[in-house]
């Protein structure tokens, strides 16, 4: 307990509060750059074929039946079957023109199906999704094959598809329990069959079960979240996410329907997260990195004690691929040093692969530089420590980390970084002191957008 109270001592939360990086990537999406199009796309996917070892695949389902008014993510409300089946087509026409590029690397290690509600497909649906994917591609032995799930609305019959087509994670989409919170944010409730949802998957072989929570959300208090944390550590799912909730009204129109003054201010909020890594730690779970806990069993608890934690747009993974290729609207690939996302709205998506060319809207091509502070950040953000080796070309760095050495939150022992247990809770912080000067940021991005075709030569 004495390290829980230094992780949430009052003085370090205010000297260490600002705005920092998620680092889902690095550079962060903040800074890439619109002149990345679908030729870089290409290029990068050419590029990808020469390398070794597996990859790892997403697919952006965007339909939801309702939109919750918290939500953030990219979806498409109010659409049929019909709707579905249509875009299932364009997604099979994504992936063959991916495909056709990567040659001979087809090898899977990791898949994910994101969205929206990836069950939001029927059965019949979902399979053909899986077929347009490995029609193409190959399942290595071992993969990770994970899809997102809302308790609220799959059924059993789509729960054992999705494990006879191969799927061996699932991640449930709980957010809170309590019958107040779920009705200010427009959400169905889940509580009656997260339970029997979750004994179902075991039995049909998933593992690395997953829950996902929001804390901060309209009407939730001390007492309600306690409540919900009983229930979350009575069914014990391998793994949590306990993610804070963004309220941005004005990037977000629909959020505009929430009560605003009904929304946990920043001290209330932070005791919520407070109060959910007590519970969790005291309740047997591992902090495995910023707000994801894991059971000291679970693969990702065991990747971090053997120092082989990763992490990429699907999140946390053991799975061992250096390159991602995403399907989709709004998907983000990691290829051969290029980061490309495709548009974002449906229509504009399907249009551009309809005409047979690539989606990509933006995106970002790393430097050398880039990808050593990449892999110093992901090292640091995953297993909370890094051998920087020489410290000579990281003297401002080293100037940086020197307050969070002052304060415990870090270790410098010759080159080698490491993150102490209290030091866990400012890990972005930590990560973000190995992030290029602005100045050299900004250069890079003028670079990039300058050059734009003449680099393509």
């Amino acid at each position: 307990m004495q390290s829980l109270r230094f992780m949430f001592d009052d003085a370090l939360l205010k000297k260490y509060e600002g705005q920092v990086p998620r680092y889902t990537s690095y550079p962060p999406a903040s800074e890439w750059v619109d002149s990345i199009d679908a030729y870089d796309f290409a290029r990068g996917l050419i590029g990808a074929a020469e390398h070794p070892g597996p990859l790892s695949l997403y697919v952006h389902i965007p339909f939801c039946r309702t939109l919750c008014s918290y939500c953030g993510c990219n979806v498409v409300v109010g659409k049929g079957h019909e709707s579905a089946d249509a875009y299932l087509r364009t997604v099979a026409h994504e992936v063959r023109n991916a495909a056709g590029l990567l040659g001979s690397r087809r090898n899977v290690i990791q898949l994910h199906w994101g969205g929206g509600t990836p069950t939001f497909l029927d059965e019949r649906q979902l399979s053909e999704l899986w077929f347009s994917l490995f029609e193409r591609f190959k399942l290595a032995g071992g993969a990770e094959v994970s899809v997102e799930v809302n308790p609220a609305t799959c059924t059993l019959s789509q729960l054992e598809r999705l494990a006879q087509l191969g799927f061996n994670r699932i991640s449930f989409g709980v957010q809170d329990l309590d019958p107040v919170v779920q009705r200010a944010v427009r959400r169905a409730n889940v509580g009656p069959r997260l339970e029997e949802l979750s004994q179902a998957a075991r039995k049909l072989g998933f593992r690395g079960i997953n829950y996902d929570l929001i804390y901060g959300l309209p009407g939730q208090t001390l007492e309600s979240w306690d409540r919900t944390l009983d229930r979350i550590l009575e069914l014990r799912p391998d793994r949590l996410a306990v993610y804070a909730f963004a309220f941005l009204p004005e990037q977000m129109p629909h959020q505009q329907q929430l009560d605003a003054s009904a929304i946990p201010a920043a001290g209330p909020k932070a005791a919520l997260f407070r109060r959910a890594w007590e519970r969790l730690t005291k309740g047997g779970y591992t902090s495995i990195g910023m707000d994801h806990f894991a059971l000291p069993d679970d693969e990702l608890s065991r990747a971090q004690q053997q120092g082989k934690l990763r992490r990429n747009f699907q999140g946390y993974t053991a799975a061992p691929a250096t390159d991602v290729v995403a399907f989709g609207p709004s998907a983000i690939s990691d290829i051969d040093g290029l980061y490309a996302q495709n548009i974002r709205e449906l229509e504009g998506y399907a249009h551009a692969v309809q005409a047979k060319r690539f989606a990509t809207l933006r995106g970002y091509r790393l430097t050398a530089d880039d990808r050593v502070r990449r892999r110093v950040i992901e090292e640091i953000m995953c297993n909370f420590t890094c051998d920087l080796g020489s410290l000579s070309p990281w003297a401002r760095e080293v100037e940086g980390l020197k307050t969070f050495v002052d304060d415990g939150l870090v270790s410098l022992e010759g080159g080698r970084v490491t993150v102490t247990p209290p030091g866990r809770f400012f890990v972005r912080n930590i990560a973000h002191v190995f992030h290029a000067p602005a100045s050299k940021v900004t250069a890079a991005v003028r670079l990039m957008s300058a050059q734009g075709p003449v680099a393509r030569a």
